[in-house]
């Protein structure tokens, strides 16, 4: 089977694209930045100018500033290749954090307490009714970027005043207290292969790793691991961290990442995660192909019919894969009903390397 990894070239792709080679005939590292997404009549997916490979996998990943184009390019292919771990509209829910809080919204997932404004002059009347300190963000933005802290409703009203001209909405959200810590839980499939506790550098509130945090291995409680999934599955997307945090009322989720890296964790846990990765990628690749073999092969036979003596003659082309028992070749059930081959009768078989031709043996 051909699988493409599509991403900006990160560590964290290299490691899963390396890990995908032991189980996938042909894995293709595709750099996002040299594909065009053409519309239209005549459109297409093209890679640095050619037309895009068909493939068994695709996984896409890359940041928020990528999320139409990584939009696109899954909406073209969806239905065209047999798997693909993030839908078309996980791009650009998980890669916005409005979005991202409404989706967990509609699907009760706990998370602190959030509010949304699109001016200065609504989130000024906001302030004054949310509990200090607090979280302000910016709908788009990753590895902590874009997310600032208040303690009080006039540095708050200071940060609104400095930030108002860049025209973007507010999400307010109320500071939970966690000592400074959070969880990033990694979801596969419908596992959570690792997790990470991350702790913030003195005075800093940020723990993600890329902000300079540090993280350590955990387990989590099985409602912590329910709440991930819950996350991962509202979202859409069988690859996915979940960042959540550990407050006096249960755990609460922040944010969610379909890009998480992988090297801040995988120096800290025993778990190989590009191998996670790359086993359920093959997993559920090889289960939707052989299913489409299955379905098309039935539809073969339907097309069939096996009483018309001239249907046969013809003959039938079929492409299938060998099933083996030990070192024995076992032909697929619809060879035998076409041929009409039975234990009854004997048969001549010549075969040289890579081809076998059986004919039925007249006396």
């Amino acid at each position: 089977m051909k699988a493409a990894l599509i991403s900006l070239g990160s560590t964290s792709s290299v490691m899963v694209a390396d890990a995908m080679k032991k189980y996938f005939d042909q894995v293709d590292m595709i750099q996002l930045k040299e594909i065009e997404v053409g519309l239209g009549k005549d459109g297409g997916i093209l890679y640095q100018g050619e037309p895009l490979e068909q493939y068994d996998c695709v996984y896409l990943k890359g940041s928020f500033r990528y999320a139409h184009l990584l939009r696109s390019i899954a909406a073209m292919l969806e239905g065209k290749v047999p798997f693909m771990p993030l839908t078309a509209d996980a791009f650009t829910t998980v890669h916005n954090k409005l979005l991202t809080h409404l989706v967990l919204q509609q699907h009760t997932i706990p998370m602190p307490k959030t509010y949304i404004s699109s001016t200065v002059e609504a989130a000024k009347e906001l302030l004054k009714k949310v509990n200090y300190p607090i979280v302000m963000k910016f709908p788009e933005g990753t590895q902590g970027k874009g997310v600032m802290f208040a303690d009080s409703i006039s540095s708050a009203s200071s940060l609104l005043d400095a930030l108002g001209a860049l025209n973007q909405p507010f999400i307010i959200q109320e500071y939970v207290e966690t000592g400074g810590t959070d969880i990033r839980a990694h979801v596969v499939g419908d596992k959570v292969v690792a997790a990470m506790r991350r702790k913030s550098q003195t005075e800093e509130k940020r723990s993600n790793i890329h902000a300079g945090g540090t993280g350590e291995s955990v387990q989590l409680n099985r409602e912590s691991i329910t709440i991930a999934l819950k996350t991962a599955k509202a979202l859409r997307a069988d690859i996915c961290g979940v960042d959540i945090l550990e407050s006096p009322l249960g755990p609460l989720v922040i944010e969610a990442n379909i890009s998480p890296g992988l090297q801040g964790i995988s120096e800290v846990s025993t778990i190989n995660i590009p191998d996670q990765i790359a086993q359920f990628l093959y997993r559920k690749t090889k289960e939707v192909v052989d299913k489409e073999k299955k379905v098309a092969a039935a539809e073969v036979l339907k097309d069939i019919s096996l009483n018309d003596d001239s249907s046969i003659s013809i003959g039938q082309e079929i492409i299938s894969d060998l099933q083996f028992r030990g070192e024995r070749i076992l032909l697929p059930e619809l060879i035998t009903k076409l041929t009409g081959f039975s234990d009854r009768k004997e048969y001549t078989i010549k075969a040289r390397k890579g081809k076998v031709e059986i004919e039925e043996f007249e006396m």
